[in-house]
């Protein structure tokens, strides 16, 4: 609990403190030291301030700066402790002893939470999978990680709670990446920032470092992939580094693990000893002997004597700097902070430096909060003039005067510690590039991989799906055989096995599909396929990532609207997400073939290309509207690293692709079960034994009398009750389609199109329409509940399913009336 919610006369023991650097400092220069004892003396009339009493003094902290401490208090240890002299009788309000109270305590400060916070593809995501044991994806190009993902893992003692938050080049209002991440920094106070670093590309990457020292929290620097610094003949003294930056940093390699237990090794460190440092940086005594205490028990190795991190020089150096932006600059972030600081209120949560930075810059987010201030006015003017006063001396806008400075401080901190010795790979990715983002060769290589990927999808699919189909069949035979006739062998045989079965048939093909993609994603190449395909995807209103998600709709709607994530840009991952349906997915195709091979026999190829043409065209033409009308946002810049090539490794791509699969059948299995067993009993009752045959009782059943009942409303299109009844059952699974129209018009589900064209009482222009209706209408339940877990919202999903079934309904009545004037 927080030392604000403590009643009068209650005791607790100190956890941590809370806030960013300086408040946290100066509280625990106050005396609130963790492990002390604090007792609640006095709550003011008000209820602000409060009289605390801790080490013999008395001192007072407004109810928001108390908030800010974490405590244990009596009444919470009396819950985790066994009281062992206890016996009936015995008071209840007796309290554990003080020693008990500390001891309980510790173990409680003894849970650490980390935010991992880097640029896009810097190697985050893989350090957070290889501490934490999880398995995110991790893509090579940037913007996999959209949104923070937990992970918990024990290490030397402690409890790590590690976040592993958006890539984000910087911490301004530019896109809601960057704003997630401060907020997360600046609301959820991590008690350590790692700050993740890909060493091959410094410059940028120490950029988000110098905002992340700006905001004055306690950090440690992991300089991520320095395998590949090393193998380019590049040098770099991170010694030296650290200490120009005040930063600790652990040289680490993510894809093997290299570095990551001496990184978290630090964590602890600076967890435990940063805020304990006197006037010459050195660890005080007491919290000095806490940390050998901490090695005899928990690291290996340690053999006594001085403590190896009493100034972390380990690993560099720990202390709090200001990056240095000029003399004009600075004499304006003073005086910008100066009025700041009057208000007391706020210093517990922000650093006053780091909020008059972002004012000179006019980042919009912290405008608004300062305009909130009791002198927000006065801020805002300060700013204003200060602001000006820069543009005349330095001929430059704040903003770019201090992106400037910082630059040129990084610049300057490099040229003493890093050597470029020009060995490293750019050579090798300017050849392939050359090659593969030409502007006349770029588009015949990427629709020949896309070609592969996907031929390689369903010819080598193909096998593992006839098995499946085998065993699928095998089961379901074994079910018939062996159970005695009624409602649950049926449910079994035709609602679980059948249902479930149309949808597990088609996993292998989800894998290969998957595992192509992943080895383009790892290997650098997809976002070169978004770089070329930008400019096409603009022109619909969407952005270069969008491509690849649409592409992956014609295998499956499901992963693609997953896959859909990967677009930092709201706007233009929501228009992904709603015209991703029109692409036509893997389950449409069998319902393709059977009408083409029943009404289209000689033309069945043009069929097909028109019918897959019409669902891309209406996907251009949807995206243009809903850009313009229906989704509000800007339209973020086109701004995508093309990060060099690297060898994918086995172990991740066959990770990501087995995860990928059992995602699909966990999330999407259940719901094709539900629908399934839904459609299997509409169609079984009422009265399921008192018909001769199985298209009579399909008739006289919940699901035909549905049918004839929507009938009115399909009959302008030219379709009877029977074909709407196929329609419906295509709402749990596509795949479900062609074995309800075999059973409604041949009494049997495996009918081919010979016997359907022979029994379906319809013309081809009819076949056409309802291969049209099919391309377009509600999407399977396993997509709309995909949309609405990837929105976050059932408004969108419920939007999709209502605009997909309208437009199907208005496109095979124009198809409809139009033709039949030409047939």
């Amino acid at each position: 609990m927080r030392l604000s919610e403590l009643k009068t006369g209650e005791k607790g023991v100190i956890v941590k403190v809370l806030g960013h650097g300086g408040f946290r400092k100066r509280i625990v220069e106050m005396g609130f030291i963790k492990g002390k004892t604090v007792e609640v003396l006095l709550n003011a009339p008000l209820k602000d301030p409060i009289k605390y009493k801790v080490m013999g003094y008395e001192i007072s902290l407004r109810r928001q700066e108390a908030g800010m401490i974490e405590i244990l208090s009596e009444h919470e240890a009396k819950e985790q402790v066994t009281k062992p002299n206890y016996h009936p009788g015995m008071s209840e309000d007796i309290y554990p002893g003080e020693e008990e109270l500390k001891r309980i305590a510790l173990g409680k400060r003894r849970t650490i939470n980390v935010a991992l916070v880097g640029n896009p593809n810097c190697g985050k995501t893989s350090l957070f999978n290889i501490a934490s044991g999880s398995h995110e994806h991790v893509g090579n190009y940037s913007g996999v990680t959209v949104d923070a993902k937990e992970g918990y893992f024990n290490f030397q003692g402690y409890h790590f709670r590690i976040v592993d938050l958006p890539g984000t080049y910087s911490l301004s209002a530019y896109s809601p990446e960057e704003m997630y991440v401060r907020h997360h920094i600046i609301n959820e106070t991590p008690d350590i920032v790692i700050n993740v670093v890909d060493s091959s590309n410094l410059e940028r990457n120490l950029y988000l470092t110098t905002q992340l020292i700006d905001m004055n929290v306690r950090m440690v620097m992991a300089l991520n992939m320095y395998d590949e610094l090393e193998a380019s003949g590049n040098t770099l003294d991170y010694m030296k580094l650290s200490e120009l930056f005040g930063v600790p940093m652990v040289p680490t390699v993510s894809r093997t693990g290299k570095g990551i237990e001496d990184l978290f090794h630090v964590v602890i460190s600076i967890y435990e000893g940063a805020d304990f440092l006197d006037q010459k940086g050195k660890v005080r005594t007491e919290v000095l002997n806490d940390l050998r205490e901490w090695h005899r028990e928990y690291v290996p190795g340690y053999t006594g004597g001085a403590h190896k991190e009493e100034e972390v020089r380990h690993h560099g150096f720990y202390r709090h700097i200001h990056i240095n932006h000029g003399p004009e600059l600075e004499r304006s972030i003073e005086e910008v902070k100066r009025v700041i600081s009057e208000n007391e209120d706020i210093r517990h949560k922000y650093s006053t430096r780091f909020l008059a930075i972002k004012l000179l810059e006019n980042d919009p987010d912290l405008e608004t909060l300062i305009k909130t201030l009791p002198n927000g006015k006065e801020i805002i003017d300060v700013r204003d003039q200060e602001s000006r006063r820069i543009r005349d001396v330095l001929n430059e806008d704040c903003d770019q005067a201090i992106t400037d400075a910082k630059y040129g401080f990084i610049s300057g901190a490099l040229k003493e510690t890093f050597v470029d010795n020009h060995l490293d790979k750019e050579h090798t990715t300017r050849v392939i590039d050359s090659i593969v983002t030409h502007r006349v060769w770029g588009f015949p290589i990427f629709f020949l991989f896309m070609y592969l990927m996907f031929e390689g999808t369903f010819v080598l699919g193909e096998y593992p799906m006839m098995g499946i189909e085998w065993l699928v069949e095998t089961l379901g035979n074994f079910i018939h055989a062996n159970m005695a006739d009624g409602p649950l062998k049926d449910l079994l045989v035709d609602g679980i096995v059948g249902g479930v079965g149309g949808v597990i048939v088609f996993l292998p093909n989800i894998l290969i599909l998957y595992f192509c993609i992943s080895l383009m994603e790892d290997s650098g190449y997809m976002a070169r396929a978004a770089f070329i395909m930008d400019k096409i995807m603009h022109k619909m209103g969407l952005h270069g990532k969008s491509f690849i998600p649409l592409i992956m709709g014609f295998g499956c709607n499901v992963p693609a609207i997953m896959a859909s994530r990967t677009i930092e840009n709201r706007k233009s991952r929501l228009i992904t997400m709603l015209v991703n349906p029109l692409m036509s997915c893997s389950a449409r195709l069998p319902i393709y073939l059977l009408l083409v091979g029943a009404f289209f026999p000689n033309n069945g190829s043009l069929i097909l290309l028109l019918i897959y043409s019409i669902g891309i065209l209406l996907a251009v033409l949807l995206a243009r509207l809903f850009s313009r009308f229906l989704v509000k946002g800007d339209d973020t810049p086109f701004v995508m690293e093309l990060p060099p090539y690297r060898l994918p490794t086995a172990k991740a791509i066959f990770r990501h692709t087995w995860e990928k699969g059992a995602q699909y059948l966990r999330k999407m299995g259940g719901i094709i079960m539900i629908a399934s067993i839904v459609i299997w009993a509409l169609g079984y009752y009422p009265d399921h034994d008192a018909y001769e045959t199985v298209a009579e009782q399909q008739e006289n059943s919940y699901i035909g009398q549905i049918g004839k009942a929507m009938e009115p409303v399909i009959e302008p299109l030219g379709f009877d009750w029977k074909l709407g009844i196929g329609i419906l059952s295509g709402v749990g699974a596509k795949e479900l389609v062609v074995s309800t129209l075999g059973v409604l018009y041949t009494n049997d589900a495996e009918a081919d199109a010979v016997s359907l064209a022979e029994r379906i009482p319809i013309t081809p222009l009819v076949a056409f329409c309802y291969m049209v209706f099919v391309l377009i209408y509600f999407p399977c339940i396993a997509t709309i509940v995909a949309i609405k877990q990837e929105s976050g919202s059932w408004k969108w999903a419920l939007f999709t399913a209502v605009y997909t079934t309208l437009l199907a309904w208005v496109m095979a009545f124009a198809i409809y009336r139009i033709g039949g004037l030409f047939v």
